[in-house]
């Protein structure tokens, strides 16, 4: 379990530099982070989890990742 949670975090600290580079790139890049969580929160709640009884807490935990995603990105220095 904890080779998988290790993997997990990876996987994230991935997508997270990822998605702050390609913010960099754009002309108003808090504007893209905003957007783009906002998509990405809309996938969630939209994504068919079969297999479980109760699929409201495996969609919260997946929701709260996505929190912690956006709030490792800093906004854009003034430099």
């Amino acid at each position: 379990m904890d080779e998988l949670n290790g993997k997990l975090i990876a996987c994230q600290i991935l997508i997270t530099g990822l998605i702050a580079r390609v913010a960099n790139e754009q002309r108003d890049p808090l504007r893209f982070l905003t957007d783009f969580r906002d998509e990405i929160k809309a996938v969630v709640n939209g994504v068919n989890i079969t297999g479980m009884d109760s699929t409201d807490r495996v969609r919260a935990v997946a929701q709260k990742t996505v929190d912690e995603l956006f709030s490792l990105m800093k906004p854009p220095s003034s430099d």
